[in-house]
């Protein structure tokens, strides 16, 4: 899906509304004050962190996740987390009950979110993406995630984004990227048996 494919089908011969257009349509319903930076297609949190201009634990990481809840039944949650933390597939699966969690496929993420990956917008417009986030997120007093698109992103107080997409809040953040990327736990991952 492109930057400006359309998330939402409609009749033959209108065009689509995008996420793009569909999320600050809402934030202009609702009067919620909002910044747009421009900068260029980034669609990694770190360096997309880097261009706007603000601390990795601003950002906000937003991961599909599916949860296998019954031999033929899956749940997709949309996981939103500090950009300095990785999704605990773990937790998200003891929250659901699951028997394993993992990574949306490419295809699912982008179908359910309305969104290219790396443009993932932190509200779900489904009833079938459930919305979580990490506490952690919550101290920060605004957010930066991309706008749906690569050359453009958000930022919003964190407050009015709650109040407007309404998460269900959980500890669903894992290690901290700087824990991830410690020589120690690289030595152990390399020297974990397969």
């Amino acid at each position: 899906m492109g930057q400006d494919s359309p998330d939402q089908p409609g009749p033959p011969g209108v065009r689509a509304v995008s996420t793009y257009e569909r999320l600050t349509a809402l934030l202009a319903e609702h009067g919620v004050a909002y910044r747009l930076i421009p900068h260029e297609p980034q669609g990694v949190t770190s360096p997309a962190s880097r261009l706007r201009g603000h601390p990795l634990s601003q950002a906000a990481k937003c991961i599909v996740t599916r949860v296998k809840v019954g031999k033929k039944v899956s749940r997709f949650l949309l996981a939103v987390v500090p950009g300095d933390r990785l999704v605990s597939f773990e937790a998200v699966r003891e929250m659901y009950g699951g028997t394993y969690a993992s990574f949306a496929t490419r295809e699912t993420a982008e179908g359910l979110s309305g969104c290219e990956i790396g443009t993932i917008v932190p509200f779900s417009f489904r009833d079938d993406l459930d919305l979580i986030v990490d506490p952690a997120l919550l101290a920060e007093p605004e957010i930066f995630f991309n706008a749906a698109r690569l050359d453009l992103s958000i930022a919003l107080d964190t407050r009015d984004w709650r109040r407007l997409a309404a998460p269900r809040v959980a500890p669903i953040a894992g290690a901290a990227l700087a824990e991830v990327n410690s020589p120690a736990v690289v030595r152990a991952m390399v020297a974990r048996p397969r």
